[in-house]
């Protein structure tokens, strides 16, 4: 079973693909030190290195079974009511939908926040799905939270699923099976090779060293929260990522792209510190000798952007079902 990905990114989602049996023909990538990461480890990928914008799919019609990625979803103008194709141009969700188009696979997983699907009032993805509806696909969606699908992280990934509509009798998906408890830090930060970190300003360490284990600013002397969050200190409770410390016993927040800004701090349970690359990797769920290219910022962005490896297997391991269940019908 072979696929086609977009927005590869630094592998998450095509590794989880190729763990559950897909064997991914190309991989299409606009950033440099991702793709060195993709090359790196995978040596016989067909990586392309490019705006999507120029890559001609067409060769593929007919030949794959699965488009696979998750383009970042600009704002679209909507012409009237009709809600088509048209009103996502010069998007890169267009250019997914153009590989659609011009491949005409079995299926397409396409992937993105949960916050698309009520993104000016649920129209956005209305067109979505509206776009995809148009190219010949039956399209569900569901939100899964990935620590309740093996990963020690609290991320929740929307993920369409669409069968084209000549398969869709045969072709029966069924979104995996959440786990019954959260996997959670410890469960995933056992002897985690060692690796560099970005380390927090003087500043900020001394701040970080007051937070508890599963607290954030709202733990802080009063004092120094005040100093510390700005006018961000009256916006009551809220806020509770900024100054955060995670516990051992339950999921990490979100990852970003960066590990010690201030409203992304996500500080190791023990040590005042970042988590380092290698910490950082285990919660995305990337194996350890996955190694990530480019400067050590380039390595936190690309893991910070990841689709996690382990939610991506369980849900390639769906798309295999499905896709044999319409080869043997």
């Amino acid at each position: 079973m072979t696929n086609i990905e977009l927005f590869a990114g630094a592998g998450g989602l095509a590794l989880g693909l190729e763990q559950a049996g897909i064997e991914g023909v190309e991989f299409v990538e606009f950033n440099h030190a991702a793709c060195d990461t993709l090359r790196k480890n995978r040596p016989n990928w067909n990586v392309v290195e490019g705006d999507v914008h120029g890559v001609d799919f067409t060769q593929y019609h007919g030949k794959v079974d699965l488009v696979s990625g998750g383009a970042p979803c600009q704002a679209f103008s909507y012409a009237g009511k009709k809600l088509g194709f048209g009103d996502t141009r010069g998007t890169l969700f267009a250019e997914f939908a153009r590989c659609v188009e011009e491949v005409s696979p079995k299926m397409f997983l396409f992937e993105n926040v949960r916050g698309l699907l009520s993104h000016d009032k649920g129209r956005t993805f209305d067109t979505i799905k509206h776009t995809f509806e148009g190219l010949g696909y039956a399209v569900q969606h569901r939100v899964l939270n990935a620590c309740y699908f093996g990963v020690g992280q609290k991320r929740e990934r929307l993920i369409v699923i669409g069968i084209r509509n000549d398969l869709a009798d045969k072709a029966v998906f069924e979104y995996p099976e959440p786990d019954k408890e959260q996997t959670t830090l410890r469960d995933v930060l056992q002897n985690v090779p060692d690796s560099p970190y970005q380390p927090y300003s003087e500043k900020k360490r001394k701040v970080m060293a007051m937070v508890p284990p599963g607290g954030c600013w709202v733990d802080l002397p009063d004092d120094v929260a005040r100093e510390y969050m700005g006018k961000s200190y009256f916006s009551g409770g809220g806020r509770r990522g900024m100054a955060r410390r995670i516990a051992w016993d339950e999921p990490c927040l979100t990852l970003t792209t960066s590990p010690s800004q201030k409203q992304t701090e996500r500080c190791h349970p023990d040590e005042t510190r970042p988590f380092t690359v290698r910490e950082y990797a285990r919660i995305q769920s990337f194996p350890d000798d996955w190694q990530f290219e480019g400067a050590i910022g380039d390595q936190y962005k690309q893991i910070g952007n990841a689709v996690p490896v382990e939610l991506a297997r369980r849900v390639g391991v769906e798309i295999v079902r499905a896709l044999r269940s319409c080869n043997d019908n």
